[in-house]
């Protein structure tokens, strides 16, 4: 399941239970949408609540990265997992946005902030 909200130039994702195809294209409609009507976005990934993902949806989460390599500017990502780590390290050779992985929301949002004031 997915929760999506929006402020502006920023969208907040918060993945709980199973990350399904279903839900990335929730957040991809929005995503195309404000790219289209506003440009380059930041983006704040919640994943500290994720069980896991199908495969779908990472084959899906590739293509939409090719498509938009240029249309993101920060990208912080939240959760523990090693692995998910590991694939926002990897994604930094396909896209011009910055990505970080955070621990804590705090320093991923003053992160992001800090990104719209450079």
């Amino acid at each position: 399941m997915i929760s999506i909200d929006h402020h502006d130039e920023l969208i907040v994702a918060v993945v709980f239970g199973e990350f399904t195809l279903a839900d990335f294209r929730e957040f991809q409609e929005l995503a195309d949408y404000k790219i289209k009507f506003g440009g380059p976005l930041d983006l704040l990934f919640d994943l500290r609540e994720m069980g896991g993902l199908t495969v779908d949806l990472a084959v899906e989460e590739i293509r939409h990265t090719l498509r938009h390599a240029h249309d993101f500017r920060r990208i912080a990502v939240l959760t523990d997992d090693q692995w998910v780590t590991w694939s926002a390290w990897i994604s930094q050779f396909f896209i011009d946005a910055e990505i970080q992985v955070f621990g804590n929301e705090e320093e991923a949002r003053l992160w992001l902030e800090a990104g719209k004031q450079a």
